[in-house]
């Protein structure tokens, strides 16, 4: 009996089993990579992110000198809803991609942090610290690098701690970059601008 399913739709399930085979693999290879010099701070910093407690910490510091930081940071907690939002409502209520299972004997059990109840893809502590950097960076540049590597940070973090996948990771990121790009654009075609301008008291 021949396959009747039409070669144009074999080739994209063929490659959707090839990446979620490849990103298992990847997955698998972090939690059987011995470092323990990572696993402490790596762990703290996830649990950190939570909430975006991080993000919103470095925009109060933001929001203390008026002008462009001030304008910046009320960029950065704006981008911070949508991708939340988006990640929460809409992307793990579509997908709802169980978490990784983590093996009872793991050999590294004090890296992780508790595995959440909710759905594994995208990653919405990615999605939050990608969308503040990619809308504060603009607007206050010297927060550019390092807010960029703190989000890199945080996006690995889930997955050094078991609860994502790394192609959750990158959803995120690319949630993040979405949402980012959509408050700069509102902002700029003065959706967002009254409100920030009020907030922040400078004008572009």
């Amino acid at each position: 009996m021949t396959d009747a399913t039409p070669r144009n739709q074999r080739v994209p399930r063929g490659l959707m089993r090839d990446l979620v085979a490849l990103d298992q693999a990847l997955y698998e290879a972090v939690t059987v990579t011995s470092t323990p010099t990572l696993d402490s701070a790596l762990r703290r910093l996830s649990a950190a992110a939570d909430h975006s407690k991080i993000s919103f910490a470095v925009a109060g510091a933001l929001a203390v000198w008026p002008g462009r930081s001030r304008r910046a940071a009320a960029l950065g907690v704006a981008a911070i809803g949508v991708a939340s939002a988006t990640a929460n409502l809409l992307g793990k209520r579509l997908v709802r991609r169980p978490r990784p299972r983590r093996a009872v004997d793991s050999p590294f059990p004090g890296r992780h942090v508790p595995m959440p109840q909710s759905a594994s893809f995208p990653s919405g502590h990615t999605a939050s610290a990608v969308a503040f950097a990619a809308a504060v960076g603009p607007a206050f540049p010297a927060a550019t690098v390092p807010l960029g590597l703190l989000a890199c940070a945080v996006g690995y973090s889930r997955v050094h701690t078991g609860v994502h996948y790394p192609g959750d990771v990158i959803a995120g990121a690319v949630l993040g970059t979405g949402a980012a790009a959509t408050v700069l654009a509102a902002a700029g075609r003065g959706g967002l601008s009254d409100t920030v301008f009020r907030l922040t008291g400078s004008r572009p």
